[in-house]
């Protein structure tokens, strides 16, 4: 997965701004206690972060 899939599934499921705000923001455990755009930058791959970001706001199976 590519980063701008990456940003795009996050704007399709929590809206531009509260998508941006999470990725910035919020510290996942399952990401060593970084926010998304900080596991982006130590490397992390795309599809790990959104993983992580489903599986903390409980995305439904189909929209992951």
């Amino acid at each position: 997965m590519r980063i701008t899939v990456f940003r795009n599934l996050m704007t399709d499921e929590f809206g531009q701004v509260r998508g941006e705000m999470i990725a910035r923001d919020h510290v996942l455990s399952a990401l060593g206690g970084s926010t998304p755009d900080q596991a982006l930058d130590a490397g992390y791959s795309p599809k790990e972060i959104w993983r992580a970001v489903c599986d903390a706001f409980d995305v439904p199976e189909q929209r992951r």
